[in-house]
């Protein structure tokens, strides 16, 4: 998984025009201090969660698309994070590029095939923790096909959300996949066969 985490790292650098890091900022409701954290259940934050695909195009361009309106829940005690599961459940319907027709194109047959396999999900097998960051194993389901993947995550922060007045916390992760390990081989590699995932969540306390 680790000579995959090149094109993850390129996710990061093209979407967020450079890595972004967690910061302690005076007067922001969240702060990356693992105190915060409670035990309990989470629910996705739908309006607050993205997970960015970047895949180059014939050699010219590294292209980005985001996948937007995920699901799903973890739950978590920061007296053994290395417990906690994680689900998260992701509408391909809920696709966007710069482009009408390259969006229509990613979710018809020759890709994704969006009616279907309408849905993406992980869910966690292991977790490795190693202060704020972690390794999550997990089983990635798309285009039909179940297969391990790996995400190297970082915790953002955590804190009240002034709106809902509700308990947040944020995480980052990357990871990359080959898309032909899922059944999704058309042009390669005209279109490359490794896509790199860059992944923003909150999560919410139920």
């Amino acid at each position: 998984m680790r000579k995959y985490l090149a094109p993850a790292t390129l996710v990061l650098a093209t979407f967020a025009l450079g890595p972004v890091v967690a910061q302690d900022v005076p007067g922001l409701p969240g702060a990356p201090d693992p105190a915060r954290v409670q035990a309990g259940t989470y629910a996705v934050d739908p309006e607050h969660t993205q997970v960015a695909f970047t895949v180059n195009h014939l050699g010219f361009t590294n292209y980005v698309g985001l996948f937007g309106s995920a699901t799903g829940s973890m739950t978590i005690d920061p007296a053994q994070p290395e417990k906690a599961s994680l689900s998260v459940e992701i509408p391909l319907k809920e696709m966007y590029t710069t482009s009408a027709k390259l969006n229509e194109h990613v979710q018809g047959p020759d890709f994704l095939d969006v009616p279907k396999f309408p849905t993406a999900k992980f869910e966690s097998t292991s977790i490795k923790v190693d202060g704020t960051t972690a390794e999550i194993t997990g089983n990635l389901t798309l285009h039909g096909v179940t297969k391990p993947v790996t995400l190297d995550a970082e915790f953002t922060g955590a804190g009240t959300q002034p709106m809902s007045k509700k308990l947040n916390i944020g995480f980052s992760g990357a990871t990359a996949i080959k898309r032909s390990d899922f059944g999704i081989d058309k042009y390669v590699p005209l279109v490359s066969d490794n896509i790199g995932l860059s992944i923003a969540v909150a999560f919410e306390k139920q």
